[in-house]
């Protein structure tokens, strides 16, 4: 499988942001935040995302906001 965003492993697996975030215990900014690239969830996050999403964790791209405007220039 191809790398995909945080958001867009949300949005395949049918969740709207806010019912996402309520599954995994977290605050809709939050998750926003790290579909976003401004802040990374620790180990214990990443894992409930990979199973609420059913995607493995190495499909997933996790990459700082900077990191991306630089690819991009």
């Amino acid at each position: 499988m191809a790398k995909i965003t945080l958001k867009a492993a949300r949005i395949n697996a049918g969740y709207k942001q806010k019912e996402a975030a309520k599954l995994l215990g977290i605050g809709n900014g939050t998750l926003g935040s790290w579909e976003n690239g401004k802040t990374f969830p620790d180990a214990e996050k990443i894992e409930r995302i990979c199973s609420l999403y059913s995607i493995p964790y190495d499909d997933i791209v996790f990459l700082p906001q900077s990191s991306q405007k630089a690819n991009f220039e």
